[in-house]
C-alpha cells in the first residue's frame, strides 16, 4: 500500500454512485483515500439514493471538510498520488479550468495541476455545451484526464451496479491500479459474433 493518498472528490453532478463505489473500491484494494464532498453533492446524493451520505468506516478513508482551505490537500507540500473528481459538475469543471479556488475541491485540483500530479475528471452531463467542451479541451491540453461516465455494454450488463463498476474500473486503470471489477475485452473468448451485427 502506498502511504500517499489519492484524493477523491464528489461534486453536485448526477451519478453519486460512481464516487461512492470508487471510494469503497480504493479502500478495499488497500489504497489510502482523502475524500471531499461538496454541499451540492450531498443534496444530489440524497435525491438519488434517498438517504444521506452513507458512513464509510474504513481505516484507509479520511474525510475532509469541503470548506476547509487549510486542509492538508490544499498545499502542494502535502504528497498525494493525484486526484479524481467523480462525478464532476460543469461548475467545478469551469472553476478548475479557470484557476478559481473557492473551496477545497477546486483548490486541491489546482494544487494537483501545479504540482504535476495526475488529475482525472468524470463529467456526468448531457448534452455538453460548447463552453463545457472548451473547458474540457483546455484541461486535456495540460494533461488532465477527462473520463466521461459512459460505460461499455460489451459485457452485457444486467444491473446498474454492472454499469457503475465499469466506469470505476476504467478510472482505476488510468491510475495503474489492478482490479477485477469487470471482464476485459477478450476475456472468456468474447468475440464480435457474441455482440451481433455491428
Amino acid at each position: 500500500m502506498n502511504d500517499n493518498p489519492i484524493i477523491v472528490a464528489i461534486t453536485g453532478a448526477s451519478g453519486s454512485l460512481y464516487g461512492l463505489k470508487l471510494i469503497q473500491s480504493l479502500a478495499e484494494l488497500r489504497h489510502k483515500v482523502a475524500v471531499v464532498i461538496s454541499d451540492h453533492a450531498r443534496i444530489v446524493l440524497k435525491k438519488e439514493l434517498e438517504e444521506d451520505f452513507p458512513r464509510i468506516d474504513h481505516p484507509n478513508v479520511t474525510f475532509m471538510n469541503y470548506r476547509d482551505i487549510s486542509a492538508p490537500i490544499a498545499s502542494g507540500s502535502y504528497q498525494t498520488r493525484g486526484m479524481i473528481i467523480c462525478p464532476c459538475s460543469m461548475s467545478t469543471l469551469g472553476e478548475i479550468s479557470n484557476g478559481i479556488s473557492r473551496n477545497l475541491i477546486a483548490r486541491a485540483a489546482d494544487v494537483t495541476i501545479k504540482e504535476g500530479r495526475k488529475l482525472l475528471l468524470v463529467p456526468r452531463e448531457m448534452p455538453f455545451s460548447a463552453i463545457h467542451l472548451e473547458n474540457m479541451l483546455k484541461l486535456a491540453k495540460i494533461g488532465v484526464t477527462i473520463l466521461p461516465a459512459a460505460p461499455g455494454f460489451y459485457q452485457k450488463p444486467k444491473s446498474i451496479d454492472d454499469l457503475v463498476v465499469f466506469v470505476v474500473g476504467k478510472i482505476l486503470d488510468c491510475f495503474g491500479i489492478e482490479h477485477e471489477l469487470f471482464k476485459r475485452w477478450g476475456q472468456d473468448e468474447l468475440n464480435l459474433e457474441e455482440l451481433g451485427t455491428l
